[in-house]
C-alpha cells in the first residue's frame, strides 16, 4: 500500500528551529507519521512546548538547547543524540537567522554571522547526520532555503540571498556526494510563510503584504502547518528517488514571470468592473 510508504515509525528524526513556525510544524507533522524526534532551538521554552504535544502524540522527544551558530553547541546536540536515540533516519535544518542591511553598508562582520547562522551551520549540522546515516545505510537530510536560493529578493537581503545560494548549492553537492550512501539531501524553498517576524515587518510597512501575495498566484502567503506534508514526504520512502532537489514551497511565485499577473488580480479586476 502506498500510503504504508509515508509511515516513520521506528525513526528517529533531529529538527532545528522546533520550537516555533515551519520547525515546530516539522518536527510535530514527523512525530504524526511515526517518528521520535530530537528537537533542537535556543528557544527552551517554546521547544518545550513542542516537545509536550509530541508526547501528547504517543512519541518521544527530547529537547536540546542549541545555537546552529555555535559549533559546541551542535556537538553537544549529537552527543545527547547518540545517548539517547543512538541514531538518525532524518536531519530537518530549520534553524537560523538572516541579518537586513543595504549592501552598502552591510559589515564584514554581519555577513559572517549570517553566513554562520544559515551555511556553516547547517554543515556541521548535515555532515554530524552523513557520518552516522553513512555508518547505519543511509537517511534523508532537508534543509529550508528560500526563494532566494534562486533569485534576487533586494530589500536588503543582499547577506540573506548569499546564504541561501549556498545552502541550495550545499543541497546538491551533499546528494551528490552521498547518494551512494543511500543518504538523500534535499531543500525545500519557501516563499513568504508568516511568522512572528514577518507579521511584524508587515505591521510596519502596510504596503508589504500586497507586495507579497501579488507575486503569489495561489493568492496567499504560505502557512506554517503546510510544511508537515512535504517534510513526511522527504523523510519517508516515497520520496526515496528524489534527491538533490530543490523544491518550491511558494503558491506558485517561482513559476511566475515578473511581469505576470497572478490569475486571482485578474479576477478581482473582472469582479470589479462588472459592479
Amino acid at each position: 500500500m502506498i500510503l504504508d510508504e509515508f509511515k516513520l515509525d521506528g525513526r528517529v528524526a533531529v529538527v532545528s528551529g522546533a520550537a516555533s513556525g515551519m520547525g515546530k510544524n516539522m518536527a510535530i507533522g514527523l512525530a504524526e507519521a511515526g517518528a521520535d524526534v530530537l528537537l533542537a532551538d535556543i528557544n527552551d521554552d517554546g521547544m518545550q512546548v513542542t516537545a509536550d504535544e509530541i508526547t501528547a502524540l504517543g512519541r518521544r522527544a527530547v529537547p536540546v538547547h542549541c545555537d546552529v551558530s555555535c559549533f559546541e553547541d551542535i556537538e553537544a546536540l549529537w552527543n545527547v543524540l547518540d545517548s539517547e536515540y543512538g541514531k538518525v533516519d532524518f536531519l530537518g535544518n530549520v534553524a537560523g537567522e538572516g541579518f537586513l542591511s543595504r549592501p552598502e553598508a552591510l559589515t564584514d562582520e554581519q555577513l559572517t554571522q549570517v553566513l554562520q547562522n544559515l551555511v556553516i551551520g547547517r554543515y556541521a549540522m548535515s555532515r554530524n547526520a552523513g557520518q552516522r546515516m553513512i555508518r547505519d545505510g543511509g537517511g534523508s537530510i532537508v534543509s529550508i532555503g528560500s526563494l532566494a536560493s534562486l533569485t534576487a529578493m533586494g530589500r536588503g537581503h543582499i547577506a540573506y540571498s548569499m546564504a541561501m545560494g549556498a545552502v541550495a548549492q550545499m543541497t546538491r553537492e551533499l546528494s551528490t556526494e552521498w547518494a551512494t550512501y543511500g543518504i538523500r539531501v534535499n531543500a525545500i524553498l519557501p516563499a513568504q510563510v508568516t511568522n512572528p517576524g514577518l507579521i511584524q515587518r508587515m505591521d510596519e510597512d502596510p504596503n508589504l503584504h500586497h507586495q507579497f501575495i501579488s507575486g503569489i498566484p495561489i493568492g496567499r502567503m504560505g502557512n506554517p502547518e503546510e510544511i508537515k506534508g512535504i517534510a513526511v514526504w522527504l523523510a519517508s520512502g516515497a520520496s526515496s528517488f528524489t534527491t538533490g532537489a530543490l523544491i518550491p514551497f511558494d503558491g506558485g511565485n517561482l513559476a511566475m514571470n515578473g511581469g505576470g499577473t497572478p490569475g486571482w488580480i485578474t479576477r478581482q479586476r473582472l469582479e470589479e468592473s462588472a459592479e
